[in-house]
């Protein structure tokens, strides 16, 4: 639920900065569906991935900087023969010559790298000072894009969030409402799935990834391209398998409204489902599958607080101004070793530190994310409590031990 809004001629783009108290590995999202991939390493473009302002915090050391930088995921990327410079994959079909099984398309094929002018001009992914500037229709337009933090030219930055806090300062001023501005976590390979399979390009080139939706518009998966029973006219293209990981959503958002969520999965990692494990709605197996696909979310004007979050002062959060987000990983016993059991949300608006809404659904208590809270949403809601069934907080905390992209 959000509220009520009209269209907007402002372009449509979102900032992110990411300037201090950073305890793990993100992703953002502008979404959009992707238009191609590969898994060998191309050579014709450099890749030059825009750099990112980073800071972890400590209450004894303070605030130190680390480098880092964004790649862009393997599906916004032209792939081609690796001898050569014909597509693999064009109009949402792949090349019967380079692709007639999966494996074959593996070896085929390179996803090229992307240069400066490349990642602004094409993609609209641009550096701005401490933080990232992503547009939705680039100048040249594209529409939408999905980045990744790395470690280094050949490794996605990797961190754990339990018993920590993470915070980034955002402007969606010009996000409107049905708009997807989105940065969160998912338990990806550290190195893309390079070596799996045929994936010889990696994290480098923005391969391996996953979410808990299992989605199965990704095309290339544990090495192999996604190829068979491919459904071309579907939108967006997908295949056979999808691909499936645990993931928290830290910000989900636009100008009239925000949401968080855990999504536990009961497998650990990067998983390719097929079947009725990757729980496809269509058939009817939603909560069949490995992964919590509905998560437990929090949004403050669902849960009755509608004066809380939106735009212009007589809201408690103004999205007319930059907002620096937080979001505490809190276990019980407040130690690195103890269950994930609750997840706070917090923000910082001029210089004001602001709790989120309580909730003021009857049955529905409190202005965090707990299991009881989890729990309470589902039954009022009469929602499946699938949350609870895939390992509820506990599974997110396991999910989180592991690291996450």
């Amino acid at each position: 639920e959000t509220q009520a809004c009209g269209a907007s001629a402002t372009p449509v783009r979102a900032q992110f900065r990411i300037p201090a108290m950073v305890r793990s590995a993100w992703r953002l999202a502008a979404l959009a569906p992707g238009v191609a991939v590969a898994q060998q390493a191309g050579t014709v473009v450099q890749e030059a991935s825009p750099e990112m302002s980073l800071s972890y915090c400590t209450n004894k050391g303070g605030c130190k900087s680390e480098p880092a930088a964004v790649t862009l995921d393997a599906n916004w990327r032209w792939v081609h023969d690796a001898a050569g410079y014909e597509s693999c994959l064009s109009e949402g079909r792949w090349s019967p010559q380079f692709c007639p099984d999966g494996a074959a398309c593996a070896k085929a094929c390179a996803v090229e790298g992307v240069d400066a002018e490349g990642y602004s001009t094409v993609y609209g992914v641009k550096a701005i000072p401490t933080g990232l500037e992503m547009e939705f229709v680039s100048d040249a337009g594209a529409v939408g894009s999905r980045v990744y933090l790395t470690d280094g030219a050949d490794k996605y930055k990797m961190f754990k969030l339990k018993n920590r806090e993470f915070s980034f300062e955002v402007d969606v001023s010009t996000l409107p409402c049905g708009m997807n501005g989105a940065l969160y976590f998912i338990e990806m390979d550290e190195q893309g799935g390079l070596g799996m399979g045929h994936n010889d390009a990696g994290a480098k080139f923005g391969t391996g990834y996953c979410d808990a939706q299992c989605p199965h518009d990704i095309k290339f998966i544990k090495g192999e391209a996604n190829v068979e029973d491919w459904q071309s006219e579907a939108i967006p293209p997908i295949g056979r398998y999808g691909a499936c990981c645990a993931e928290m959503d830290i910000w989900e958002a636009n100008r009239m409204a925000t949401v968080f969520t855990p999504h536990p999965c009961t497998v650990d990692g990067p998983y390719r489902c097929s079947g009725v494990s990757c729980g496809d709605g269509d058939k009817g197996e939603r909560y069949m599958g490995v992964c919590d696909k509905d998560g437990c979310d929090f949004n403050a004007y669902r849960f009755g607080a509608q004066s809380h979050y939106g735009v212009g002062s007589n809201f408690d959060i103004d999205t007319n101004k930059n907002i620096t987000v937080v979001t505490q990983f809190i276990t019980h016993d407040n130690t690195d070793e103890g269950d994930l059991s609750e997840i706070r949300r917090f923000y910082i608006q001029d210089g004001k530190v602001l709790a989120h809404a309580d909730s003021s659904v009857p049955g529905v208590q409190g202005n965090s994310i707990t299991d009881e809270f989890c729990s309470a949403q589902k039954r009022v809601f009469q929602d499946p409590d699938d949350h609870k069934a895939k390992g509820g907080l506990k599974r997110m905390g396991e999910a989180l031990d592991r690291g996450m992209v």
